[in-house]
């Protein structure tokens, strides 16, 4: 099968933690940093809503008690900044069940007809019900765009691959809070075997080209 190909009718757009949280409570260098990536996914959003893809929302969905937080031993938080004496804490989750800030953000014009997929972990098909829809609707392609690369789409690109579904990552759709060097190296040397990266005209291109032959 040709690495070009795309089935409609079998194909949903993902969107990962594109939260207000997480852009719009960002400060001004922060939002300007996210604002291309943004900026892609709506062009993402209005294709595949213009050609009938089911649009998927992984969201954090975390409780304002922090209880369904684990405190796991690491190096580093994910700012890659060492614990202060080697103390491990539970970070403060910017995406709290039932907030603003865990909301999908206004520009992607969430619907009430789209898949909301509240999960607690980095992965957006652990223990959510993400495999189930989407194998329940016969798909077995993900367009992906969200943040943070090396995060939460990092970990649902491997999971995704183990599911044997095939996965399209939009390179410039994606972004990184945390270091650019994290994302380019996923970009060009991880994400590669595991998926197609396509930047977001690419895959513009390859849904019209797709709609095309369905004509």
């Amino acid at each position: 099968m040709n690495v070009n190909h795309l089935d409609l009718k079998k194909t949903a757009v993902l969107f990962f933690d594109i939260l207000n949280g997480y852009y719009h409570a960002a400060d001004a260098a922060g939002k300007a940093r996210m604002k291309p990536m943004v900026d892609n996914a709506v062009r993402l959003m209005k294709a595949g809503r213009e050609v009938g893809l089911p649009i998927f929302f992984a969201k954090g969905n975390h409780r304002p008690d922090n209880a369904t937080t684990a405190l796991i031993l690491t190096d580093t938080n994910n700012p890659l900044k060492p614990w202060p004496n080697g103390e491990v804490a539970k970070p403060k989750m910017q995406a709290v069940a039932g907030e603003w800030r865990s909301e999908v953000i206004p520009e992607l014009e969430p619907r009430p007809d789209d898949y909301y997929i509240p999960k607690y972990r980095w992965s957006a098909f652990h223990q959510t019900y993400l495999d189930l829809a989407l194998r329940s609707a016969g798909i077995d392609t993900l367009i992906i765009s969200g943040g943070s690369t090396d995060v939460g789409v990092a970990s649902t690109v491997f999971s995704g691959r183990d599911m044997d579904y095939n996965l399209i990552v939009a390179s410039d759709a994606c972004a990184t809070s945390h270091d650019q060097r994290a994302h380019d190296l996923l970009m060009e040397l991880i994400f590669p075997r595991m998926s197609r990266v396509r930047t977001t005209e690419q895959v513009l291109r390859m849904i019209r080209e797709a709609t095309t032959k369905k004509a």
